[in-house]
């Protein structure tokens, strides 16, 4: 018998008692709550000839760029493929060999192909928008939703997810009141949807509207952060939040309890703790012990070398720790993995390489160097991936190296820069005073 999903796509190798098991993982991973991996394992249990669960199981270990999750996702890949028995399956299939080699835009240009067929692949549409966020595609990020919109509506289960996806692409592309829009609505149909609370952070993030952002994502803190494995993002969000306003107390007080008080393996939470760091340490806040618990979750995964975003996140929190051998082993892995014939060698190469290289330069307190280093990939920043938000951190560290190396002309250029963004920011306004501080160059 023929099995459809509650979205009408025919799954080879259901079952009718498999089948609510894989819509409870799609579901929740479309929150980012729960245990989606759980509840696939149990489809297969009861359907081990289940294709997309085979597919969901190996995307589950792909997208959280977990290098760990690899060999798992290579034997779901292999069942998936085995399984295969229409285009959509197949082509899943295929995106996900794609990542498996390295190769994250074949990957995202398959699942595009995969969802203008069948629009209403949900799975499809989430697996290839978190890709357009791992490379920075802004525009895809956006557009791969916008394509699929017109097939779904208010009776579509997961309507929510594809408005807070879409939401999330059109804040990255600057069209900051629909993403507002889109988001809210988004959560108003499903209150618990992680990543439609994130968008509208986000937007507040971008606006620098510090008071309703930090009164948004407090509003209704359970939705996004009970059983919930996107909360310590989230919490990142509040904290940044708070950092820009020179809060800086009730950052740490957010480091120490939601964001790292029970400290993660998890390659995604440590790029957020590392990014609050860096943060705190450029304003040159005390932060005793809390660099070495951050390295100490970093330390297995410096020779990775699969994803230069984290690569430089493993970076920030080595310097901060004074633990320059691991660092130099991230160094190290990268010119490895420049070698390579994926999209990785191309994301270390443009972008993370220099920047990983300025990260170690500021810590030895070379300031000029590493504005020598930033400047020429702070347009191109968006190729290693990640968002608006998340990049930031490369203007920042920019303009203190320019501050603390007296180049005054360059700082006060670069804090004119900012103030014209974000005129209400007290962290705009600082740099401002700092750069008028400094003595004129001769």
């Amino acid at each position: 018998m023929q099995y459809r999903d509650i979205r009408g796509l025919a799954v080879s190798g259901a079952t009718a008692e498999a089948l609510p098991y894989y819509e409870q993982a799609v579901a929740e991973l479309q929150c980012y709550r729960a245990d989606p991996l759980a509840s696939v394992d149990r489809a297969l249990e009861l359907a081990p000839g289940f294709a997309m669960a085979h597919v969901l199981r190996a995307w589950l270990h792909l997208l959280g760029t977990e290098p760990d999750g690899l060999p798992v996702a290579r034997a779901a890949h292999e069942q998936a493929a085995r399984h295969a028995a229409n285009g959509r399956e197949r082509g899943h299939a295929a995106a996900i060999g794609h990542l498996l080699d390295g190769h994250w835009h074949r990957a995202a240009r398959v699942l595009e192909d995969v969802t203008i067929d069948a629009p209403r692949d949900a799975l499809g549409l989430l697996a290839g928008h978190l890709i357009d966020f791992y490379v920075g595609h802004s525009r895809m990020l956006r557009d791969r939703i916008a394509r699929a919109l017109p097939a779904w509506n208010d009776s579509v289960p997961g309507y929510h997810a594809v408005l807070g996806m879409h939401a999330f692409g059109l804040e990255e592309s600057a069209d900051y009141a629909r993403a507002a829009r889109a988001g809210r609505r988004a959560v108003e149909l499903e209150r618990r949807d992680a990543w439609a609370w994130h968008a509208v952070a986000h937007v507040m993030e971008m606006q620098n509207r510090t008071a309703e952002g930090i009164a948004w994502l407090r509003s209704d803190t359970a939705a996004w952060a009970e059983d919930n494995f996107f909360r310590v993002h989230n919490w990142w969000h509040l904290a940044v939040f708070h950092y820009d306003r020179g809060e800086l107390d009730a950052v740490l007080e957010r480091f120490d309890h939601e964001i790292f008080g029970s400290p993660s393996a998890m390659a995604l939470d440590l790029v957020d703790a590392a990014a609050l760091l860096w943060r705190l340490h450029l304003r040159g806040a005390p932060l005793g012990a809390r660099w070495a618990a951050v390295a100490d979750g970093w330390a297995p995964l410096a020779r990775a070398g699969n994803y230069a975003f984290n690569d430089a996140h493993a970076v920030m929190a080595f310097v901060g720790a004074g633990r320059r051998a691991d660092a130099a082993a991230v160094l190290a892995a990268q010119q490895e993995a420049m070698l390579r014939d994926d999209d990785n060698a191309a994301f270390v190469r443009e972008v993370g390489h220099p920047l990983c290289r300025a990260l170690v330069a500021f810590g030895d307190g070379d300031y000029g160097a590493v504005v020598a280093l930033l400047r020429p990939i702070r347009s191109i920043a968006h190729r290693f991936g990640g968002s608006h938000a998340q990049r930031d951190l490369i203007d920042l560290t920019l303009l203190e190296a320019a501050l603390r190396g007296g180049e005054s002309a360059l700082a006060a250029a670069l804090a004119a820069e900012r103030i014209d963004l974000r005129p209400a920011s007290p962290l705009a306004r600082l740099f401002v005073a700092r750069s008028e501080a400094l003595p004129l160059a001769a």
